[in-house]
C-alpha cells in the first residue's frame, strides 16, 4: 500500500541516520519528472582517523566521486546529515538501504507516492566499516560454495589459481544485484514469495559456478526466494552439479539439453547466458524474448557469424580502413555483433546497457549485455530504421534477427 513520498523518506532517513545498524544504502532512477544529480549513490560509514565518517559514491554518466562525510557529536552540526538530507531531496525514484536486521525498498509511483517493503534477514549482519578494503565482498570467501566449487581450499582460503573464477563471481553478482533489484524496485520483475520463488535459468551453464552463486546470493544475502535451472548439453554436467546442489542443499534443477531446445517449464523470470560461443549466445536470447523474460544477462564469447559475412560481403565505403587488417575487422565484428543484438533486444521491449563484465586482464571477452523487459515490441520508428540502415550498409544477417522472426512467424 502506497503513503505520502515525505513519510516514506523519513523512515529511510531515520536508517541511514544510524551509524550502527546501516550496512548499505543505494538511491537509484528517477521520480517522473526528475532528474537527479547524480545516476546512482551508495551509501555506508566507515571509519577513519578522524572517527566515522559517512561515506557517499555518487555515480554520474563517467566515473565515480567518493566524499566522506562526518557523523558530529549529538545534537551538534553534522555533515553526514546534511549530506543525506542533500540526497533525500534529490528525486531519485528509488531507495535499497540495507541495515544489520533489515532490508527496506521505497519506490516512487507516477502519482509521487511512496510504495515500501521491509524484510527481515534470516540471521543478523555485522555492518563492515574499513575504509581501506578494496571492494566489499558480496560473498565472503570462506562461504561454503567457493569450497563446494573447487575455488577454496578447506580452510575456506581462496587458491591462487582460482583468483581469476572467483572475481569473475563477484563482479557477475555485483551486476545481477543491481538489474534485479532494480528491476523488482521498478515493478519490471515481480517480488518472488516462498510459494512462489523467483525462477532463474542458466543457459549453457557448464559447471555451474555462477548459476549456483546466484542461488546463493539472491537467497542467503538478499533474502529472496529463489530457483534455479541449469541447462547444458552434457549428462555429466548435469549429475556434478546435481550433486553439488545436494550438498549445498540449494534449490536448483539441472537439465540436459541445448540452448534452443532444453524443455524449462515453468518458464523464467531471469535469464542468464555467460560466455556462450559465437551463435548460441543468440539462441539465448531468442529464447529469452519467446519466454517474455523479465531480466536477461548475456555475456558473449566469441563473434564468428558476423565476421564471417564482413569476410565475404563489400566492405561499403568509406569504411573500408576498419576491415582491412584481419585483428581490426575480428575487433570489429566483435562490436558490431553486440550492437546489433542490443538493438534487436530493445525492438523486442527491452532497455538494454552494455556494460564491461569483468576487467580485461582476467578475460578478454568482458563485455556483458543487461536487458530488462519494459515494454512491447518496437514496430517502428527511429529505432527501427536505425537497425534497418545498419543492416543493409554492411550487408549483414544477424542470426538473432533469422530467430525472432522464425519466432513470430511461428506465434
Amino acid at each position: 500500500m502506497s503513503e505520502p513520498l515525505l513519510r516514506g523518506l523519513a523512515r529511510m532517513r531515520s536508517h541511514l541516520l544510524d551509524p550502527d545498524t546501516l550496512v548499505r544504502a543505494v538511491a537509484s532512477g528517477r521520480q517522473k519528472g526528475g532528474a537527479p544529480q547524480w545516476r546512482r549513490v551508495e551509501l555506508r560509514y566507515v571509519d577513519l582517523k578522524a572517527g566515522r565518517h559517512l561515506q557517499v559514491t555518487s555515480y554520474d554518466e563517467q566515473q565515480a566521486h567518493t566524499a566522506n562525510h562526518a557523523v558530529g557529536e549529538p545534537r551538534q552540526p553534522s555533515p553526514a546529515r546534511d549530506a543525506v538530507d542533500a540526497l533525500l531531496d534529490e528525486p531519485f525514484g528509488n531507495w535499497h538501504v540495507e541495515t544489520t536486521t533489515q532490508s527496506h525498498q521505497l519506490r516512487v509511483t507516477k502519482k509521487g507516492e511512496a510504495l515500501v517493503h521491509t524484510s527481515d534477514r534470516k540471521e543478523a549482519v555485522e555492518a563492515s566499516r574499513g575504509h581501506d578494503r578494496g571492494k566489499e565482498r558480496l560473498l565472503p570467501e570462506d562461504d561454503p560454495l567457493f569450497r563446494e566449487l573447487g575455488l577454496t581450499d578447506a580452510q575456506g582460503r581462496l587458491k591462487p589459481s582460482r583468483q581469476a573464477k572467483y572475481r569473475q563471481v563477484e563482479e557477475f553478482l555485483r551486476l545481477l544485484d543491481t538489474t534485479v533489484v532494480e528491476a523488482v524496485e521498478k515493478g519490471h520483475l515481480r517480488r518472488p514469495t516462498e510459494a512462489e520463488p523467483l525462477r532463474v535459468v542458466d543457459l549453457g551453464c557448464g559447471n555451474a559456478y555462477l548459476t549456483f552463486a546466484a542461488h546463493r546470493y539472491l537467497s542467503h544475502v538478499r533474502s529472496l526466494p529463489v530457483a534455479v535451472t541449469g541447462v547444458d548439453v552434457k549428462e555429466q554436467s548435469r549429475e556434478h552439479n546435481s550433486a553439488v546442489a545436494g550438498r549445498l542443499g540449494a534449490d536448483a534443477s539441472f537439465v540436459v539439453g541445448t540452448i534452443a531446445d532444453a524443455e524449462v517449464d515453468p518458464a523464467p523470470e531471469v535469464v542468464l547466458a555467460l560466455h556462450a560461443c559465437d551463435t548460441a549466445t543468440d539462441e539465448a536470447l531468442a529464447r529469452a524474448v519467446a519466454w517474455g523474460a523479465p531480466v536477461v544477462l548475456a555475456a558473449p564469447c566469441c563473434h564468428h557469424d558476423v565476421a564471417a559475412q564482413l569476410r565475404r560481403a563489400p566492405t561499403p565505403s568509406p569504411y573500408a580502413a576498419l576491415t582491412r587488417h584481419g585483428i581490426l575487422r575480428e575487433r570489429f565484428a566483435d562490436t558490431l555483433t553486440d550492437a546489433l543484438r542490443a538493438s534487436l533486444m530493445r525492438l523486442a521491449g527491452y532497455k538494454v546497457d552494455v556494460v564491461q563484465f569483468v576487467e580485461s586482464q582476467h578475460t578478454p571477452r568482458n563485455t556483458l549485455l543487461r536487458a530488462t523487459r519494459t515494454g512491447s515490441p518496437v514496430r517502428g520508428g527511429t529505432l527501427r530504421t536505425e537497425y534497418d540502415e545498419l543492416v543493409a550498409t554492411w550487408g549483414l544477417t544477424p542470426r538473432l534477427a533469422v530467430l525472432l522472426e522464425q519466432q513470430d512467424a511461428g506465434a
